[in-house]
């Protein structure tokens, strides 16, 4: 049977990824929390990492970094 007769998830006929849908939907819930769990979840969403560069197969000072604008 072909594919093309089979379900589509709507997020995907939308264009999205499922990580773009999740989040999207994570935010709306985030959102809609009463305070003081909206402003706990939304400290929680933040995502720290730290990058570093390689040079001569040997790694360099890591850099932290943030997906949120710091203040």
């Amino acid at each position: 049977m072909a594919s093309s007769t089979a379900a589509v998830p709507f997020w995907r006929a939308a264009g999205m990824t499922y990580i773009t849908y999740s989040n999207i939907c994570a935010n709306l819930v985030r959102n809609c929390l009463k305070e003081p769990h909206k402003t706990e979840a939304l400290t929680r969403e933040k995502v720290h990492f730290s990058l570093s560069k390689w040079t001569d197969g040997k790694p360099q000072r890591p850099t932290l970094r943030s997906d949120t604008p710091e203040d």
